[in-house]
């Protein structure tokens, strides 16, 4: 019979019969078993090894006594402690130097390059109050305490917040700059800025526009006004004066002699009324002129003048104020550097002598190492500042901290931000600690001294709700047949586990066993 069924019209291909697939397979079986013969070796292992087991099970290691019993097991104790216990809170603590912030320095006021000419501090360098952080273009940038940065020049009559914060930053470093309730740029607080330079010493910043040349202008304006107002009051003096004793003496001698020469015209020839008459006008008019030395003088012109010459001198007096007040000392934006926490840590230096000052001068943090992490708020409510603790030193030694701030996180962040300042340390500490991440451990809760204690799991229940351990007088490998007794206990401050223990009924002493976990 032939092995394969003839193809049909339309098929792919000629199909194998059963036979013929059958005795394909069984001769493809050698191949399949020397491929894999690892995996038949392990699995002919294996039953031969289940085989045997049952076996000898069944046959060889059944005991004699079905009803053997096995031995009962040992009681679990653990021996009670004594020593301080204290509950701990434990976060991770980067440790570094606080509030770092990037020192921009306004160069907009300088006519010519911002370039830096000295005073370029080095990496580790402190800036304190009236220190100065860097030379621009022969200038100072004087550091000062505040918060505000400045943002223009502080010059007479100017007020605003800024000039508030000037002042206070004067009072802090010991100068006078006036009333920080005021905040107006007054005369005192212009003062201050040329002992602010004298302290850094440098001079103080040259007038702007000719300020000095101005106020020269003023006070040639107000001695011109006063030599004006001085020679007006002597044309009112001029005006108003009476008259001279030689006026006053040569009119009464017209006044007598027109008398004498009318009483001897009346003795002499009486009838003469036209030489009488005449005699008689001669002593009125002599008479009236007498009178008219003593009348006041118009001096409505004169008055005026001095008055216009008044006016134009308290104009020249107000014009030299105010020149005088401009040209005040000045405090420009540039020449000035405020900065919270003085002394400040400078971490890194962009600015290169030299060269152009052109973006950051400079990156500056707080002055004194500090350690900042975060914990949970239920963890973080147990803290306070001022609250001790302890980190990890790099040699495995522990060194103090201080909680300094915990606040919670911001925009609605779950866990909160903790703050610590580390106890003394040497700088090769601060040198090895500086941007390491280390373990920081805050008690919350200690006992005061050695006490007893006992995990968790020794404490049971009495019938009244009272606290107790089983305590092992004997061999605790004896099981169920060691002696044990029942002490009662107050219990205390809980911590990784274990719990302070006080009896009140019953003895109880350090390596004491107890029973644990029945």
């Amino acid at each position: 019979m032939p092995d394969e069924t003839p193809a049909l019209p339309g098929d792919p291909a000629p199909r194998a019969s059963p036979a013929a697939r059958l005795r394909a397979r069984l001769g493809a079986l050698p191949t399949l078993v020397r491929r894999n013969r690892a995996l038949w070796v392990t699995a002919a292992v294996a039953v031969v090894a289940l085989v045997a087991g049952l076996l000898v099970g069944r046959f060889v290691v059944a005991p004699d006594d079905a009803s053997a019993q096995v031995p009962s097991p040992g009681l679990v104790t653990v021996p009670v402690g004594f020593g301080p216990l204290s509950n701990d809170v434990t976060i991770r603590g980067e440790v570094g130097y606080a509030d770092s912030v990037e020192v921009t320095i306004d160069t907009s006021s300088i006519s010519g390059p911002a370039v830096v000419t000295g005073q370029v501090p080095e990496v580790g360098a402190e800036l304190g109050p009236l220190g100065v952080a860097l030379e621009v273009a022969g200038r100072p940038v004087v550091v000062l305490p505040g918060e505000l940065p400045a943002y223009r020049t502080l010059r007479f009559g100017v007020s605003g917040p800024d000039v508030v914060q000037f002042k206070e930053a004067m009072r802090a470093v010991g100068l006078d700059a006036g009333d920080p309730a005021s905040n107006v740029f007054d005369q005192t607080a212009a003062a201050a800025v040329t002992s602010l330079y004298a302290q850094a010493g440098y001079p103080v910043p040259s007038d702007e526009d000719g300020a000095q040349d101005g106020v020269r202008a003023a006070q040639e304006g107000v001695r011109a006004a006063e030599q004006a107002v001085s020679a007006a009051q002597a044309e009112v003096s001029s005006a108003q004066g009476g008259p001279t004793a030689v006026q006053v003496q040569e009119a009464d001698n017209a006044v007598a002699a027109a008398r004498r020469e009318l009483d001897a015209a009346l003795a002499a020839t009486p009838d003469d009324g036209v030489a009488i008459g005449g005699l008689r006008d001669a002593l009125t008019l002599a008479q009236l002129q007498r009178q008219a030395l003593n009348a006041p003088k118009d001096t409505t012109a004169q008055r005026a003048a001095l008055t216009a010459a008044q006016g134009q001198l308290t104009q020249a007096r107000t014009d030299l104020t105010r020149a005088q007040q401009e040209a005040l000392p000045s405090l420009p934006a540039g020449e000035v550097l405020y900065l919270t926490q003085l002394p400040r840590r400078v971490d890194a230096v962009a600015a290169e002598r030299g060269k152009v000052l052109d973006g950051a001068a400079m990156t500056v943090s707080g002055a004194t190492l500090a350690l900042s992490g975060t914990a949970a708020e239920a963890d973080a409510r147990l803290l306070v500042v001022g609250q001790p603790a302890t980190f990890d030193l790099p040699d495995g030694t522990e060194a103090p901290a201080t909680i300094s701030s915990v606040e919670p996180g911001a925009d609605g962040e779950a866990r909160w931000r903790v703050l610590l300042a580390p106890g003394p340390l040497t700088p090769e500490q601060v040198t090895e600690l500086q941007g390491t991440n280390v373990r920081v451990s805050i008690p919350v809760g200690a006992t005061e001294g050695d006490v007893l204690s006992v995990p968790l799991a020794a404490l049971s229940a009495g019938p009244g709700g009272e606290s107790r351990v089983e305590v092992v007088d004997g061999d605790p490998r004896a099981g169920a047949q060691a002696q044990t007794r029942l002490v009662v206990v107050e219990t205390g401050l809980a911590a990784d586990g274990a719990v302070e223990v006080r009896p009140t009924d019953g003895d109880l002493g350090e390596g004491d066993l107890v029973v644990a976990g029945r």
